[in-house]
């Protein structure tokens, strides 16, 4: 409610209001995400990468994706950490503003789907925020709630992705990336939704 009345009389970017108006019809896309951040605090901390994977009828596309590397030149040198992954890599590389205009343009009204997804987008939503948008609309799955369901297992046990990788033999590799783990969370979703029957 406080949410809704603190943004009432704001003029939100354009991209913001392309975002809101693609609410009006229900979406069949999911859109796997997994980001890195430099903590988990929505305050102080910052992402870093977003990769994300869209799934449609059943099927992992991969050429429907997103990847980015978010340079946070100025939060780096704040805190005294080392952006040499950042300079090497060959990824995307985008600011913040714009890689979550990118993200958002993509991700449209699609149903998000990640592991420990709440985190993922609560950190996304304070970015949002410092660029005078509203939060995320969008419905959101997440696989460890899911596999509890299925197991009709209590609220207090949660699972490590290694550990879910594990029980529903999905190969893991070393070092995992995020690219990696969204498409790791990609295929455990796929299990998982089948084993639920959900369409």
């Amino acid at each position: 409610m406080l949410d809704w009345l603190k943004n009432i009389n704001k003029e939100h970017p354009e991209f913001w209001k392309e975002y809101l108006a693609k609410f009006s019809k229900k979406s069949h896309r999911y859109v796997i995400l997994s980001t890195d951040a430099t903590g988990d605090s929505t305050e102080k901390d910052v992402i870093t990468f977003i990769s994300a994977f869209a799934v449609e009828n059943d099927t992992v596309l991969i050429k429907d994706s997103f990847e980015t590397i978010l340079l946070q030149y100025r939060f780096m040198h704040d805190n005294h950490l080392s952006n040499e992954y950042i300079i090497e890599s060959k990824l995307l590389k985008l600011s913040e503003p714009e890689a979550l205009k990118s993200f958002v343009e993509y991700l449209g009204n699609g149903i998000l789907v990640g592991h420990e997804i709440a985190s993922d987008v609560a950190m996304i939503n304070a970015t949002l925020e410092r660029m005078d948008c509203g939060k995320l609309r969008n419905e959101a799955l997440d696989i460890d709630i899911m596999h509890r369901k299925l197991h009709e297992l209590t609220e207090d046990k949660e699972f490590s992705l290694d550990e879910l990788s594990q029980y529903y033999k999905i190969p893991q590799t070393q070092g995992e990336s995020t690219t990696e783990k969204a498409y790791t969370i990609a295929l455990l979703f796929l299990k998982l939704k089948f084993k639920l029957g959900l369409k």
